[in-house]
Order: structure tokens, then C-alpha cells, then sequence
């Protein structure tokens, strides 16, 4: 497939979120030169939750942030499931040392700002990372043996490859696969984050709590050592054909719950402004790359929410495309054809299930909930080995 015409040129990253970011540090480990090329004037995560389990804490510990991660995370003692109109307990599943015993690694909660800062301050440490900000790339040329990607502000940058991680509505997905707009899913998220001072004590807790209802739920949890409490509210809608990062309607979300428990309503009352997300993903595909171009995280294989995967995906997805490119020694164009050969598989079931999960775990109704309660009363931790043991 051809050797670049520099092989000190260094792999081009659009997009420097959580998986961009990791693809650097992890190219930099295997001693491969990276330009980040973030679009927003600074580095940083919208202000909300994200759930690490096991499978990303070995990533973290390949990556080399596993203190640093740590220092900040929250490591609940379980995951609660209960019945948002009712109250009933579904399930309850121990994450604490009986989970650290079978899987090796924690599960923790962290706020996506300081997962993205450790990152950050790890890239920076590395001198084979060029960090740019304000640089949104648009477009990009594959020359064969090198390529060029183009800003918006009319810049040019060569390098060896260029890896497109700039997420679910990748420009450079557009290129490479093609497949139009993201699938709209018909779920409404609200999200965000007070002060755990401010919540009541039962929501003061260290433990995920998932409360569901038809067509509804709400997750809350503790981040940052237990100094907040993560809210995200979940509702059915057909309002919203498309969108990311806006405000949403406070009286349209109590109007979505007001069947629901008294302590579901309590939390919700407490917020005044919602940062609201149009939920969107693909169907999976098996190509994402095209010669010297590939794609990772979202910009690949953009799943919903609701297994907790989008950035242990993404995470995992750095690591092995840099041993890829690693074992392929400048051949680039073979190194992304074997990296997506290893990760569509496992991606796609994390895509399909979460899929499943949203419609028949977290928001039945009638004879379909009680079968989801008769279900889940049966899983084990076993059951989960598949994601959870990692790669």
C-alpha cells in the first residue's frame, strides 16, 4: 500500500474530544508523531456524567491515567433499578469489591470536564502531541502516500493520515461512508448538575440509580469525589427532528413525568436549566476508513446512551488502532483496515443493544415491563462478561 514520503510526518486528528484526544496519547506511546485538530476555541466537555466501567479502566491503565482518573472518579456500590411510577426495586447490581474481584478493574462515575482534563494534561506532557484549537476540519485530500486536511479559516495541514474523530456528525464520515444524517431515535435528554449539598439526602448516596418508567426514565449519581449530583432525564418525543447542545423546556419535561414517584419529582424540581440533547445514532457499519482516512468513536460507530459505552468505545478504539499502526510500520492504509476489522464486531453490539435496552429495558409499559422485570431479576454478573472483561 506504500510507505508515506516522511516518516516523521505526523497522523492528522480531527476533533479533540475524549476519543480524539486518546488516539493521540495512544499513537504517542507506540512513537507516532499527532496534530490534534480541535474545533472549539478550547479544549472541554459539556457538563455532565459518564459512567466507566471496567473494560475502559484497562484502557486507562495503557493510556498511563489511571491516577490521575481515579483522583477525580466516584466508584459507586452499586447500580439501582427501580420502578419509576411504583417505586419497586427491579434490580440491584453490587459494583463494589465483589465487581472489582471477577473484572480486575472498577466501575466508576466521573464528569465528562475531568475525564477530558486528564487527557488533556496527559497529551500535553508528550512532546510527539501538537495540540491546535479553533481548527475545524472540512475537508481533506489522500494523496496515497500522505494527506492533507483542510480547515474552515483556509488552513492546510500535511501529515501521514488523518483519523476523523469529530463525532456523531463527522464531516469526515460524509467522505468516507456516506450515509447521510444520523438516526434519529424519537428520545429526548436533559441533563444536569447541582451541587450535592443541594440534594435531598436519599439522592446523596454513592450508587447509580436508574428510576423507569413508560416512555421515561431518570439516572442520577454523584461525581467529582461526591462534591455533585449528575441528573439525566429521559423522555419519548417526535418534536425534535435533529440537534446536539440546547436548552431545553422545563415544564415540558414535569409534564413527561408527573405520574412518576415523589422522589423522581423532587429531583426534577430542583433544576432550573436543562442542557437538552436530541438522542441520535447509526446503524452499524463494517468500513470506516478509506486508504490513509479511518474514523473512531462516535464518528464511526455513534450509539445512545443507554449502555454507558459511547466513550469506553471510543477509548478502546485508540488503543488498538495504535497498535495497529505500530505493527504495520508506516503502512497506514493496512493499519485502519485491520484496526476496523477487530473493533466493528464488538462495536456494533454495543450500537444494537443499546438500542434494545432503550426501548424494552428502560421504557415498556404494561405486560412488556413486567416481562423486562422478570428478566432482569434473572441476570447475573456473568451476563455482562462480554463488555465488561474487555479487550
Amino acid at each position: 500500500m506504500g510507505q508515506t514520503s516522511n516518516p516523521n510526518a505526523p497522523v492528522l486528528i480531527a476533533g479533540g474530544g475524549i476519543g480524539g484526544l486518546a488516539a493521540a496519547l495512544a499513537l504517542s506511546q507506540v512513537g507516532q508523531p499527532s496534530v490534534v485538530l480541535e474545533q472549539s476555541p478550547e479544549f472541554k466537555e459539556v457538563g455532565a456524567g459518564i459512567q466507566i466501567s471496567s473494560n475502559v479502566f484497562k484502557m486507562f491503565d495503557i493510556l498511563g491515567i489511571t491516577a490521575a482518573i481515579k483522583s477525580i472518579a466516584v466508584f459507586p456500590d452499586g447500580i439501582l433499578f427501580r420502578d419509576a411510577l411504583s417505586g419497586e426495586q427491579v434490580l440491584h447490581i453490587p459494583i463494589g469489591p465483589e465487581f472489582l474481584a471477577r473484572f480486575h478493574h472498577p466501575y466508576g462515575v466521573i464528569y465528562r470536564p475531568d475525564l477530558l482534563d486528564a487527557l488533556v494534561q496527559a497529551c500535553r506532557r508528550s512532546a510527539l502531541i501538537t495540540l491546535r484549537t479553533g481548527k475545524k476540519v472540512t475537508d481533506y485530500t489522500d494523496h496515497g502516500s500522505s494527506v492533507t486536511a483542510r480547515t474552515q479559516s483556509g488552513e492546510s495541514y500535511e501529515g501521514a493520515a488523518l483519523i476523523g474523530c469529530d463525532g456523531l456528525w463527522s464531516r469526515i464520515r460524509e467522505r468516507v461512508v456516506g450515509d447521510g444524517k444520523p438516526r434519529v431515535a424519537g428520545h429526548i435528554a436533559y441533563r444536569a448538575v447541582l451541587p450535592i449539598e443541594k440534594a435531598p439526602a436519599h439522592a446523596r448516596v454513592h450508587r447509580v440509580t436508574l428510576w423507569a418508567g413508560p416512555k421515561i426514565h431518570l439516572v442520577h449519581y454523584p461525581l467529582r469525589r461526591g462534591e455533585l449530583l449528575n441528573l439525566v432525564a429521559v423522555f419519548h418525543s417526535d418534536r425534535y427532528e435533529e440537534g446536539w447542545d440546547t436548552y431545553g423546556d422545563p415544564q415540558e419535561l414535569n409534564e413527561k413525568f408527573k405520574n412518576t414517584r415523589p422522589e423522581v419529582r423532587e429531583l426534577l424540581s430542583l433544576i432550573d436549566a436543562w442542557r437538552m440533547w436530541v438522542l441520535c445514532d447509526r446503524d452499524p457499519v463494517k468500513n470506516w476508513s478509506a486508504g490513509r482516512v479511518t474514523l473512531l468513536g462516535d464518528s464511526a460507530h455513534p450509539t445512545l446512551q443507554y449502555m454507558a459505552q459511547g466513550g469506553c468505545m471510543a477509548i478502546e478504539d485508540a488503543v488498538v488502532l495504535a497498535r495497529k499502526v505500530k505493527d504495520a510500520q508506516g503502512d497506514f492504509a493496512g493499519a485502519f483496515l485491520a484496526y476496523q476489522e477487530e473493533r466493528y464486531l464488538r462495536t456494533a453490539r454495543v450500537q444494537l443493544t443499546s438500542r434494545f435496552i432503550g426501548d424494552y429495558v428502560y421504557h415498556p409499559r404494561g405486560p412488556a415491563a413486567e416481562v423486562r422485570n422478570q428478566m432482569l431479576k434473572n441476570l447475573t454478573r456473568e451476563d455482562m462478561a462480554w463488555l465488561y472483561d474487555g479487550i
